[in-house]
């Protein structure tokens, strides 16, 4: 996602910061990360340290009235975590695709059924990561396929046992509130 204003997302050009110049300083296999020189809007320097990611995708998939998760170990954290299945677009990937593929892979379900609820930022201070979550339905239960260097176990979890591992930071990632949040609604409501 580029990281200019577009159509859809109009500027305050009043608080617009100028790019001067861009050092690269780490290009990984998921993430890279620059350090630019901006002009802020007052005339003033400054430094910005920003992580670039592909993007990612993220599934709020309902099976009999129960959420699939997930829960694997988190290098950062030094802990595992329960969360929806999610995964990094690769180049050139649509989401929906990927959201589809990343269901399979990590819970062994595909979808009768899947729409995308919402895109969003997850750190705009320092990152333009952004993940698309999507709600998939009619599922139906087939092989999980995990990449070669994960490890996880897949569950199923009523919406009570979601706000209880919430409440007890066994979940506690942005991506999996939301969806738990997004579910409490579409139950009271019966949309999203």
């Amino acid at each position: 996602m580029s990281p200019s204003a577009d159509s859809r997302h109009p500027a305050n050009e009043a608080l617009d910061e100028s790019t001067i110049s861009s050092d690269s300083i780490f290009n990984g296999k998921i993430i890279s990360l620059q350090v630019d020189t901006v002009m802020l809007p007052d005339g003033s320097m400054a430094t910005r340290e920003v992580v670039r990611h592909p993007g990612a995708v993220a599934v709020l998939a309902l099976h009999q009235d129960k959420m699939l998760v997930v829960e694997q170990y988190r290098q950062p954290l030094g802990r595992t975590e329960v969360e929806i299945p999610a995964g990094k677009l690769e180049p050139g990937e649509d989401p929906l695709e990927a959201a589809k593929r990343e269901l399979q892979e990590e819970t062994g379900y595909s979808c009768g059924t899947i729409r995308k609820l919402q895109s969003f930022y997850t750190s705009p201070g320092f990152a333009d990561e952004i993940i698309h979550l999507y709600l998939a339905e009619e599922l139906q239960a087939g092989a999980m396929q995990p990449d070669e260097d994960e490890f996880l176990e897949m569950t199923e979890v009523t919406l009570e046992e979601a706000e209880r591992l919430i409440q007890e930071e066994r979940i506690s990632d942005a991506k999996t509130i939301m969806a738990v949040y997004a579910w409490k609604i579409y139950k009271l409501t019966g949309s999203l």
